[in-house]
């Protein structure tokens, strides 16, 4: 059981839903990124989901893209997202934090993907989402994270279709992330009543929570798409507040509603 599994098992006990958080380590700067992850939780976060910085992020709109412009432009890095880590760990060993990004600066990095999910473990991650790492891939980072004790979540999309999708879940544990939208981050809103039937699809063949992100940037959006999933993502509408340089207290009260509907879903 990982800090996830057990996040999952505490709010279906409580017929709460989960509420996601996204936000790019390092951005604006390593220390604003620590005081508005230390907040999360307390804002309602069950899931923190931290970006790892990256030149070419094929999945990401422009909100996200931009924060990972200013936390590159600050020296931010995968190791520095770890060092992040660490530090919130020094106050909070029970919030899981999920490391979203891609495979180049992991397979780059100093030794490799050993090194990487040794590092990993000892900074306190609890799963990996790798977005341009297919299951064609899972000898890669897949499987040797699973076999670390990372969770390894997969995303599914309007587009994954049901030859595909035993393939998508074959490895994935945790959840499973369903991208709502056919697009990028902070694209159009997502519809409640297109995405559950493609939740119920995805729950059958998986048996995992099913999590839904893309889309998402409101207290009602956020408790409409829980109600018909096992929570929600909310990204770019946070990164977007950071990249103004609102207060970090005005950052974690937009949160808080966020979380509020989720709950309510």
């Amino acid at each position: 059981m990982t800090r996830i599994d057990d996040t999952f098992a505490r709010l279906q006990k409580q017929q709460k839903k989960a509420f996601v958080a996204y936000m790019m380590a390092s951005d604006p700067d390593d220390a604003t990124a620590l005081q508005i992850m230390q907040g999360l939780p307390e804002a309602g976060v069950d899931i923190i989901e931290l970006g790892m910085p990256f030149t070419d992020p094929m999945a990401d709109g422009p909100t996200i893209q931009a924060a990972g412009q200013r936390a590159l432009a600050g020296g931010g890095s995968v190791t520095r997202t770890l060092d992040i880590l660490r530090e919130f760990r020094k106050t909070d060993n029970t919030t899981p934090v999920v490391l979203m990004g891609y495979y180049n600066p992991i397979y780059a990095r100093p030794g490799g993907v050993d090194q990487f999910l040794a590092d990993a473990k000892d900074a306190g991650v609890d799963g990996l989402i790798i977005v341009d790492l297919p299951p064609e891939e899972d000898d890669e980072l897949c499987i040797p994270a699973t076999r670390a004790g990372l969770n390894f979540i997969r995303l599914a999309t309007p587009t994954t279709d049901d030859r595909r999708l035993p393939a998508v879940v074959r490895n994935t544990s945790g959840f499973v992330y369903y991208v709502s939208v056919t697009g990028i981050t902070g694209g159009p809103a997502a519809n409640a009543a297109e995405v559950a039937p493609e939740v119920a699809r995805i729950r059958a063949a998986a048996n995992l929570p099913v999590v839904v992100g893309f889309g998402i940037s409101t207290p009602d959006a956020a408790e409409q798409i829980a109600s018909v999933a096992d929570g929600c993502v909310v990204g770019s509408a946070i990164v977007k507040l950071i990249g103004e340089g609102r207060p970090v207290p005005e950052i974690l009260d937009f949160v808080r509603g966020l979380a509020e509907g989720a709950h309510r879903g």
